[in-house]
């Protein structure tokens, strides 16, 4: 085992020691109360079974048969999440092959920030997590369930379901993806148009016509965002059955194991003699897994938030410095846009999930003395699903790269460390995705261009006013100030501005997430500027230094003319009213710092112990 993912492993345990045992113990007194359903009167029970038919009805009487919870993000306007729309009835069908009953517990929202971004509707974005972690809890919380089937795939949904399932951790649950869309254009051509329409060189009808040749059917974007980030995360934590995150929907195969994936989670239930509920799964070894993973692959720095608050929930305090000191021992193993030109797709043909997973293993990255869904070890998930005959069959992985330009190996990687710098500094601590990054991008020394909103920055842009080596301070982008927002409408710009020669970077407390690309973007800088970070008394024409080598983010100003400064008032009214968004003022108010997961469900916990 690679030494510091070790020490960074004990360390996490060591830190968490106290959380971790009550969280377990809180885990095992709902286990040996068990499902409600024995003690529940006759008019609870009825209720409960009301609706099913009468074999289900007395099997659920009997107490002898599972009874699994389906808890969905179904809707069809995403594309990701429209495949679920068949899930229930197939799932339903599949677990009463095998004696067992299921029930669609409840639905979570699923919001799509590839829609959202650069609308009022972002501000609610990060929220949303929060609010589907509440929403599985309330599903759950009926008490009747012996296990659970999660089906949820994108940006906050994944992590929403994890919160809220670990609530719950006395359950067996397994994770249902749905898998990418087929590969459209190239994400290279559609990045170019992107810019194109920026500098006035493509017009809005080519544009749409891109966007639409690349996000064009049912499935997951093709892109390595948060959402494949999710899918690639949860199966090396061993939530997933193996291989099973990036099949296409509507595909037998993807049918197949839709259905494996509900016969398996029937057999680890307290009913028989292979328990093992989510909450014994993810513990720290699984947690530093999923970190490893995401390095290894340079993913969505989203992650460095969601992953903190998943880990929270399971009773686990990581910090930025845990990322840091891994990402510095795992080498970049993976090309996948916005890292390279190949999408999802191409991962799979090259070699997949189980490629990374000998190549992890292999180089004592990955901890294998850890529970799975499918038994403990990792061995499994080094193998790839197939149809032979019609019948589900796992057979042995690749053992080296089908396509060398999108996966390498440990011994020549394409970057000796796993693309995640952690900055810090007067300005406070940030995160930057240092991947996509050219090397003589990475350090940028140069005065400061400050807006308050995100949407100044186009005027700026289209005056000329950025033409010119500069470091873009956009700040009141936080959780606590407008929900923290990402900010993708920022990088076709800041990409011209790169382009045309000038040395160029951002500085913000917002988000840039899965999708940041060649731009240097010191983000998630906490404490954020609505909170007292010194963000709010940057002025135009201060010099601020970035650099990912030496982990700095320094405001380049005296320090007693920062302290003759007034912090400048936030002017954030427009974002707090409209589309819903005053709706979530107490949450917002909640809301802690990035590097804490930017999460409101822990601190009234943390206040009664």
């Amino acid at each position: 085992m690679n030494s510091t993912i070790q020490a960074v492993t004990d360390r996490i345990i060591a830190r968490s020691k106290n959380s971790r045992k009550a969280y377990l113990e809180k885990i095992e007194k709902a286990r040996r109360q068990g499902p409600h359903r024995g003690v529940l009167s006759c008019g609870n029970l009825a209720h409960g079974f009301a609706a099913c038919n009468s074999s289900d009805k007395a099997d659920l009487r009997s107490m002898t048969k599972a009874n699994i919870a389906i808890t969905s993000a179904y809707n069809d306007m995403l594309s990701a999440h429209q495949p679920y729309e068949t899930y229930p009835q197939i799932i339903k069908q599949a677990i009463a092959e095998v004696g067992s009953v299921a029930q669609f517990a409840g639905g979570v929202p699923a919001m799509c920030d590839g829609i959202t971004q650069g609308n009022p509707g972002m501000d609610l974005s990060l929220m949303s997590r929060d609010v589907i972690a509440l929403s599985t809890a309330v599903g759950l919380s009926h008490n009747m369930f012996d296990g659970s089937l999660a089906l949820g795939i994108c940006d906050k949904i994944v992590p929403g379901l994890l919160i809220g399932s670990l609530a719950f951790g006395h359950l067996p649950t397994v994770f249902v993806p749905a898998g990418p869309m087929p590969s459209g254009i190239p994400n290279k051509e559609k990045a170019r148009v992107r810019q194109a329409y920026v500098e006035g060189k493509a017009t809005r009808e080519e544009l749409l016509e891109a966007e639409s040749s690349s996000y064009h059917t049912a499935g997951t974007c093709t892109f390595y965002g948060t959402a494949n980030s999710n899918q690639l995360v949860v199966e090396v934590m061993g939530l997933h059955l193996p291989g099973s995150s990036f099949v296409n929907p509507g595909t037998p195969l993807r049918d197949a194991l839709t259905k494996a994936a509900a016969k398996q989670v029937t057999r680890l239930t307290d009913l028989g003699g292979n328990y093992m509920p989510i909450g014994h799964i993810v513990d720290a070894k699984a947690i530093v897994n999923g970190l490893v993973a995401l390095l290894a692959t340079g993913g969505s720095t989203n992650h460095t938030m969601h992953l903190v608050a998943v880990a929270k929930a399971a009773g686990y305090t990581i910090n930025w410095d845990d990322f840091s000191e891994i990402s510095k021992v795992v080498p970049l193993l993976t090309h996948i846009y916005p890292n390279g030109s190949a999408d999802i797709n191409h991962f799979v043909a090259a070699g997949g999930m189980a490629l990374l997973f000998k190549e992890l293993l292999g180089a004592g990255l990955l901890h294998n003395d850890v529970n799975t869904i499918c038994g403990r070890g990792l061995e499994q998930y080094t193998k790839e699903p197939v149809l032979i005959d019609g019948e589900l069959q796992w057979r042995e992985g690749t053992d080296k790269s089908l396509d060398p330009e999108v996966i390498a190996t440990c011994a020549a990687p394409f970057k000796p460390d796993g693309g995640l710098a952690l900055l810090q500094g007067n300005l406070g601590r940030g995160v930057m995705k240092t991947s996509a990054l050219r090397a003589n991008k990475t350090k940028i020394v140069a005065p400061a261009v400050v807006f308050e909103d995100q949407f100044d920055l186009d005027k700026a842009f289209n005056a000329g006013e950025l033409n010119k080596d500069c470091i873009v301070v956009v700040r009141f982008q936080g959780p606590k100030a407008i929900g923290m927002p990402e900010l993708h409408r920022l990088t076709p710009p800041l990409g011209v501005l790169q382009d045309r020669g000038f040395n160029v970077a951002l500085v913000t407390d917002g988000r840039m997430s899965g999708a940041s690309g060649k731009v240097p973007a010191a983000i998630h800088v906490t404490p954020e500027a609505y909170n007292g970070g010194l963000l709010a008394k940057v002025k135009d024409g201060d010099m601020i230094e970035l650099d990912a080598q030496t982990g700095t983010l320094q405001l380049l100003v005296d320090e007693q003319e920062l302290a003759a400064r007034d912090n400048v008032l936030a002017q954030i009214d427009h974002h707090l009213v409209g589309m819903g968004r005053e709706l979530f003022a107490g949450m917002r108010s909640e809301l802690t710092g990035a590097e804490q997961g930017a999460c409101s469900l822990f601190a009234t916990q943390e206040q009664v112990g």
